[in-house]
């Protein structure tokens, strides 16, 4: 997969990551740019070391499930560093 597709794949995995999980995780498309792509190395990681497979194919949906997944534990781990505020 270019590079090109991979920052495609990693905007829309950040994206639909930040849709999946319920509150407001702030940051613009540039955030979601950097978190995705971050996840889907992550997730391509892990598929590799766990099941053999990696984020290869733009249209192949274990790519796909790999880099939504990792995004989501990169945001969940955005979210516990930076740490929710609650105001009063």
């Amino acid at each position: 997969m270019g590079f090109i597709a991979f920052l495609v794949l990693g905007l829309i995995a950040g994206a639909i990551a930040k849709a999946i999980l319920p509150g407001n995780q702030g940051g613009g498309w540039i955030a979601t740019l950097i978190l995705g792509v971050v996840g889907a190395l992550l997730g391509g990681w892990i598929g590799t070391a766990l099941f053999g497979v990696g984020v290869d194919q733009f249209w192949d949906l274990g790519s796909w499930l790999l880099a939504i997944g990792g995004a989501i534990i990169v945001l969940l781990i955005w979210g516990l560093i930076t740490g929710r505020r609650k105001t009063q």
